[in-house]
């Protein structure tokens, strides 16, 4: 599954589809299925930074500890996805995932932090390492996400 997440045909196909699937399907299957499966993905519902418009994403998640961790790869794009752009202005989102959902706060991972993250989500077979290499010189950001109170 990792060798076609990082072909152009894959990372294609998931940009066209998933879109338009997944957040029914992650939905119907209370996040145990999407186009990304077996990899672990959930809803990110988001508010525009510029716009003020909410929308929702579909991205892959781990977890650390209470967290939700999500890399901002853009399928190893030179520049980081419009979700990014959209929680960093705007950190209060919504996500539903698998045996989660609800209000959480984003906060950008930096520094040490941002690599243990980072490694943590390489070693499980997610193509971030082929990821990095596409995006050139663009360090790719790694989120996380704690439960708002």
């Amino acid at each position: 599954m990792t060798r076609i997440a990082s072909t152009r045909l894959g990372v294609a196909a998931v940009r066209k589809v998933g879109p338009k699937i997944d957040p029914t399907l992650i939905r119907l299957t209370g996040g145990r299925l999407s186009t990304v499966t077996p990899f672990p993905a959930l809803l990110l519902t988001h508010t525009g930074a510029k716009s003020g418009i909410t929308r929702t994403t579909t991205v892959v998640y781990f977890t650390d500890g209470q967290r939700v961790v999500v890399v901002a790869s853009n399928f190893g794009s030179a520049t980081n996805p419009a979700w990014y752009h959209n929680v960093k202005a705007n950190p209060e989102v919504a996500l539903f995932g698998r045996g989660f959902s609800g209000c959480f706060i984003a906060e950008e991972a930096v520094g040490r932090e941002r690599d243990r993250l980072y490694e943590l989500a390489t070693g499980a077979a997610a193509p971030y390492d082929h990821y990095q290499q596409s995006a050139g010189s663009r360090s790719i950001p790694v989120m996380t996400f704690h439960r708002a109170i």
